[in-house]
């Protein structure tokens, strides 16, 4: 089999993998190669249940669900490879599932880091105007970055107090913005940089459409003066604005809408993200958890 691999690692350069991501996939099918040999089997003989053996393996070796996912992902396209070249006559992967992964939490700030972070960008020039105006866009709103790098001026409505946002699947949605937000954002076309032409809203000094990278790296830089503790990424005052909204209003559906998510499982993962308000909450409104006064 380790001739297979090595054909199979080398077809991985040829279509331009990384380095990295080669090595990775090598010491995957290693481990499959391992149980492979203890079982003493051929490789045109492998099937569903020695892929599910090796899994059991795996888990007994104390690995992630995260990892015997990686792992699985990796032998099913090796395996894959072994049918295209006749070694084997099916995929002995198809159909097995990966351990469930736990969901992670989106990772927000509290209000107080937000509304600090956001009053210490500063508006001395042109680059410091327009990075008041991004941030508290994204925050005002829950926009992703690349809503917001998309954006063209025709976009947003002072009048109407709305932006009209591209979302994934080329899925429009209309979200209210904040008058802290129109008021930076004012101040940002004043001194915005680019020719007639240009229709997107945010710019560089030199006046092309601004990068999700530029924008990342004006963050960590505002984030670092700030005096946070954490690195800030743009789609944390995404995660920001979804729990604090849903903090205040407990209207999941509206959140839902607001972020433009088609599917409602994916909002309901913000109602665990303060846990401890929500244990205050309940402390406070059920008659058999108030506790007595002393």
């Amino acid at each position: 089999m380790a001739e297979y691999i090595a054909v199979f690692l080398e077809k991985l350069h040829q279509k331009g993998k990384a380095k990295l991501t080669i090595q990775a996939y090598q010491q995957d099918l290693l481990q499959l190669l391992g149980v492979i040999n203890y079982l003493k089997l051929d490789v045109g003989s492998l099937e569903r249940n020695h892929i599910l053996y090796a899994l059991k393996q795996l888990s007994a070796k104390g690995q992630s669900p995260k990892s015997i996912a990686r792992h699985l992902s990796a032998w099913r396209q090796f395996c894959a490879f072994l049918v295209e070249e006749s070694i084997l006559e099916y995929n002995p992967c198809q159909g097995v599932k990966p351990p469930k992964l736990p969901n992670r939490l989106p990772k927000a700030l509290t209000v107080e880091n937000t509304q600090l972070l956001l009053d210490n960008v500063q508006s001395h020039n042109v680059l410091e105007v327009r990075d008041k105006a991004i941030f508290e866009l994204m925050y005002s709103s829950g926009l992703r970055l690349s809503e917001v790098t998309h954006l063209d001026i025709h976009d947003l409505s002072f009048s109407e107090g709305i932006v009209k946002v591209l979302g994934k699947g080329s899925k429009e949605r209309i979200v209210p913005v904040g008058q802290t937000a129109l008021t930076a954002l004012k101040n940002y076309l004043v001194v915005r940089a680019g020719s007639e032409t240009q229709k997107a809203l945010f710019t560089s000094r030199l006046g092309s459409r601004l990068s999700n990278r530029q924008i990342q790296n004006r963050l960590v830089r505002w984030s670092e003066l700030a005096g946070s503790d954490r690195r800030v990424t743009p789609h944390m005052f995404r995660h920001s604005f979804a729990s604090h909204m849903l903090q205040e209003s407990g209207d999941l559906r509206a959140v839902q809408e607001l972020l433009g998510h088609s599917n409602l499982n994916t909002t309901q993962i913000y109602t665990s993200l303060d846990f401890k308000h929500l244990a205050t909450i309940y402390d406070q409104a059920h008659p058999r958890a108030k506790r007595k006064q002393k």
